[in-house]
């Protein structure tokens, strides 16, 4: 049995959640934190800190909380622990091992629970790491079994999550795990997929009509479907009634749960998405994410055109305009990206220089250029900041800057750029 330090001993009593419900997880940190209190009256511990824990102790360095605890330990603010049990501290190799290595340093004297102590002894700190072990058997075994249940699961044909838009979870008890058709929403989707298909809609058009026309709200968040939500809809597998799990695994199953179209419409569908080219996803445009419409709150996105002449030659047009998103009504205009250049070096000139706010980047710059003269060309004068017109650099990189340079520059100002019947301005 290890001889108990002489050395004060200054507990932070640490509690953290249970692996039960959100509601009992909360009422179960605070009555560890009463039973701890209690004992700690009892047995005349002086408790330095309370802390409490919502984060899981599955993976390794992810409690903000206990890491803090750690290194307080480390600085010597507490040498000591106080917690409910030892599964509250640790159920995996990582975090254990670090209460192991902060005991071997004597660093951490004691680790107290309710109804056990361990110290710096070879047996003490040998039943710890087994009782921790235990707790993380527990866990690995757990996630082995929801595993082997998802799989089982998916192979007789049952989605193995929240079903999408148009679907709904049975609530029947023989019909456990499967999903049924949504009577307000599988028509809606249906039409969607016909409207792509058949009248050769974009997504953003679709987006209108559900917003607007139909005001669809989600099952679940009762909230009307993003962009991106309607895109995922169309790419889904599971509306003609087949499904991959996991997703990108290559491993496809056939589902239990009613088809809302057919795997004909579906590839029509894919066939007519590509043909949209028009598409400025993933490509790179000058002042994209910058503006902010004036009429209607609504973000500005960029617009692709290529217009082919007589003789061949095909020229590129990129437009901004309101994308719409708040009022599809909404009549801001759009504007020819090179106009828009000239507006944005009018208002460089017009503003006050401290709202560019580009300063620093500027001095990098020039340090960057200092090296370079020195190191390659042997060039020794020096470049200072005041020399540098701002405006003139600024104006600079909108002519002859690379998009992100611009989008860097903007980004720069402190105010907010408002597009507005064809004008910017800043608010």
């Amino acid at each position: 049995m290890a001889v108990i330090p002489t050395v004060k001993i200054r507990y932070v009593l640490y509690a953290r959640k249970s692996t039960e419900s959100e509601e009992k997880q909360i009422l179960s940190i605070e009555s560890q934190v009463k039973e701890m209190l209690q004992l700690a009256d009892k047995e005349g511990l002086e408790i330095v800190e309370i802390r409490r824990e919502s984060h899981s102790a599955k993976e390794s360095g992810e409690r903000p909380v206990y890491k803090e605890i750690l290194e307080d330990i480390r600085r010597g603010r507490f040498n000591g622990i106080l917690t409910w049990a030892p599964d509250r501290l640790s159920r995996n190799a990582g975090d254990l091992g670090s209460l192991v290595d902060l005991m071997d340093q004597k660093l951490l004297l004691q680790i107290r629970t309710y109804g056990q102590s361990f110290q710096n002894s070879p047996n003490e700190k040998f039943l710890l790491m087994i009782l921790c072990s235990q707790a993380k058997l527990e866990n690995d075994n757990k996630s082995i079994n929801v595993k082997r249940g998802l799989r089982t699961r998916v192979e007789m044909g049952l989605w193995p999550g929240p079903p999408p838009t148009g679907y709904l979870s049975e609530k029947r008890i023989d019909r456990k795990c499967q999903v049924i058709l949504d009577p307000n929403r599988a028509p809606i989707i249906k039409k969607m997929f016909e409207k792509v298909a058949y009248e050769k809609w974009s997504g953003r058009k679709i987006y209108h009509w559900l917003k607007f026309d139909l005001n669809l709200k989600t099952a679940g968040g009762n909230k009307n479907l993003s962009l991106g939500n309607i895109y995922t809809i169309l790419q889904n597998h599971f509306y003609y009634g087949v499904f991959e799990y996991p997703k990108n695994s290559g491993n496809w199953y056939t589902g239990k749960h009613e088809s809302i179209i057919t795997k004909e419409l579906f590839n029509e569908v894919q066939l007519q998405m590509k043909s949209q080219v028009i598409r400025t996803e993933g490509k790179e445009f000058a002042f994209t994410k910058l503006m902010t419409c004036g009429l209607c709150g609504s973000g500005v996105t960029p617009d692709e055109k290529f217009k082919k002449q007589k003789n061949g030659n095909v020229h590129r047009h990129v437009y901004y305009g309101c994308n719409k998103s708040k009022d599809r009504d909404c009549k801001c205009g759009y504007i020819n990206e090179i106009d828009l250049l000239k507006q944005f070096e009018e208002l460089i000139e017009k503003i006050d220089i401290d709202e560019i706010g580009i300063k620093e980047k500027i001095k990098a710059e020039v340090e960057r250029i200092k090296k370079f003269q020195m190191s390659v060309l042997g060039i020794k004068e020096k470049i200072v900041i005041k020399d540098i017109d701002i405006r003139n650099y600024a104006k600079y990189i909108l002519r002859e800057g690379q998009d992100v340079e611009k989008r860097e520059l903007l980004g720069c100002l402190k105010s907010k750029i408002i597009f507005s019947n064809k004008k910017i301005s800043i608010e």
